[in-house]
């Protein structure tokens, strides 16, 4: 008999994931944008001294999506705190928003 384990279920999404994406990327700033259709997700990595940085990653969403996104996040960070404490949040740095990107409206 297969091993049944392995075997995805009826109405079951199997997602696999490379070494490469499983790496991640680390980011210390994201700059959200949206249209009518979409949200831009940019993911950047500021260095301090450093006056320049670079869109390490980018994700687009549907609205709907980023709102389910969004509920997830807070439903985490919820559970984060209830287990590791309240995360304290520290000053936002004064970083310009104008990456070559759209003017953000969110």
């Amino acid at each position: 008999m297969a091993d049944q384990k392995d075997q995805p279920r009826p109405n079951q999404l199997s997602i696999e994931i490379s070494e490469e994406v499983a790496d991640g990327i680390y980011s210390n700033l994201a700059i959200i944008t949206h249209s009518n259709s979409e949200f831009v997700v940019d993911f950047v990595r500021v260095m301090p001294g450093v006056p320049k940085a670079k869109v390490r990653s980018r994700i687009l969403l549907t609205p709907q999506h980023a709102k389910r996104l969004m509920r997830a996040l807070i439903d985490n960070v919820q559970k984060f705190e209830q287990v590791h404490g309240a995360i304290r949040e520290t000053e936002m740095p004064d970083v310009p928003m104008n990456f070559g990107g759209p003017t953000a409206q969110a």
